[in-house]
């Protein structure tokens, strides 16, 4: 059997104080037979509290990925970087390719 985890002792044992207070004080009970009761109902709650926490879930094991290839199988390939032709290239649809150059102000 799997030990208790710290949230099933703390909501047994919350579990078990209150109800037994309530138990007590709802009931005025005074006679030793009736004290005793409500105390064995108050442990058997907080049992069954304490036993329906869910446990915490175990995480997945991580599947195997396949054997990669053997170095001489593989082959390299080139990488290339495409840049835009600035001839043909636009930042804004307005403006042009080019700066254009006019004279400064007077």
């Amino acid at each position: 059997m799997p030990r208790p985890t710290v949230a099933q002792l703390t909501y047994g044992s919350v579990t078990v104080v209150c109800s037994a207070l309530a138990m007590l004080l709802l009931s005025q009970a005074s006679s030793t037979p009736g004290i005793a009761v409500i105390t064995f109902a108050a442990l058997g709650l907080g049992l069954l509290v304490a036993l329906t926490v869910p446990l915490p879930q175990r995480a997945p094991e991580p599947v195997a990925e396949p054997a990669a290839k053997a170095p001489e199988d593989q082959i390299p390939v080139q990488r290339t970087v495409l840049t835009p032709d600035p001839a043909t290239h636009q930042t804004h649809p307005s403006r042009p390719a080019h700066p254009v150059r006019e004279p400064a102000g007077p």
